[in-house]
């Protein structure tokens, strides 16, 4: 059976106080006696008593929590701002509550329900691959609630956001190849769709022609990213009559397939394909060859969201600039594009 949650009335009945006492005497109230405060205490322990936070952020209006929402936990870019963010708003007296999507809206829509039952104080996000409607972020601001995205988010909606400079960082890598001999670069990148990869697909389009090389639609594909996709992308790629001398792929798991691929047709990298990555996850670093990759700086992110939270907590008036935080990428450069 399941068991009877204990509520303040059951340590006042134990007692024979009101629920009221009970209330002041667990929030250390001075108009309570020590004694009092002594024997709520040694009751609530007996009964194990746990406060109901939920009731509490009702009444105070504040409940001190932070909902994130993050595509996938296993990525060493996420991992690694969500653990900046907790560490800003833990110094603030906030905790956090993470969920993730699964890169599925549905889910993403229900983190967020979850979220506003709980009476968060304000949410930081990286939308799903799979958002397009935009109605269940557009609920979170019409109840007044703080909403911050990174990485990957719409301009539509008008809220504070930090990520990086995704068009450029194409620019820089498309650059590299060039400068390394490569002249017919392929792109395996994330869905249109998404901000952040349509911006990386226009900065691979554009540096093709800045360095006046021909663009190839067959040479650009789009896809989820994952390490299957990667392999399945490669292996359309070297099925070409014409091969690419160079891949750049939008993130490091499907580069990670990628490189899997070349390695069991024993075709050589860089030589005859060099290969670039997106997110310096830390494999890119222990694979062989290592992998050439974009550093994110996800720690800056994860601190700036949160500081960005905190701005919204303090600001006195409502019209504040929003903060809108673009950085500049890095290109770790490693054995897959050293020609």
């Amino acid at each position: 059976m399941k068991k009877k949650r204990i509520t303040i009335k059951d340590i006042a009945n134990v007692l024979s106080i009101s629920p009221a006492a009970v209330s002041k005497a667990l929030n250390d109230d001075s108009r309570i006696s020590a004694k009092t405060k002594e024997a709520v205490k040694r009751v609530a322990k007996e009964l194990n008593y746990q406060p109901n936070h939920l009731a509490s952020a009702l009444r105070r209006g504040k409940s001190n929590l932070v909902g994130v929402i993050v595509p996938k936990t296993n990525s060493n870019f996420f991992s690694s701002v969500i653990e900046n963010i907790e560490a800003v708003l833990n110094k603030a007296g906030y905790n956090i509550i993470i969920t993730q999507s699964n890169e599925s809206f549905e889910k993403e829509c229900k983190n967020i329900d979850t979220l506003l039952y709980t009476q968060v104080d304000g949410i930081i996000a990286s939308m799903a691959n799979e958002t397009v409607d935009l109605s269940f972020y557009e609920k979170i601001k019409s109840k007044g609630i703080p909403l911050i995205l990174f990485d990957r988010g719409e301009n539509d909606l008008n809220v504070d956001y930090i990520g990086i400079n995704d068009y450029e960082s194409s620019h820089m890598i498309v650059n590299h190849l060039v400068e390394r001999g490569c002249k017919r670069i392929a792109h395996i990148g994330g869905f249109k769709r998404t901000r952040i990869f349509n911006n990386r697909i226009k900065g691979y389009v554009d540096a093709l022609k800045k360095h006046n090389l021909p663009l190839d639609n067959e040479l650009l594909l789009e896809s989820s990213l994952t390490t299957e996709d990667g392999r399945n992308k490669m292996l359309e790629l070297l099925a070409l009559e014409n091969r690419p001398d160079a891949v750049y792929i939008a993130g490091d798991y499907a580069s990670l397939g990628a490189l899997q691929v070349l390695n069991e047709k024993k075709i050589k990298i860089p030589e005859d394909i060099a290969l670039v990555g997106f997110g310096n996850e830390p494999f890119t670093a222990m694979v062989t060859p290592t992998i050439t990759s974009v550093k994110q700086h996800s720690e800056e992110i994860g601190k700036l969201a949160a500081k960005s939270f905190l701005d919204h907590v303090e600001k006195t008036t409502v019209t504040q600039n929003l903060n809108k935080i673009i950085l500049d990428a890095a290109l770790i450069i490693r054995d897959s594009s050293k020609k």
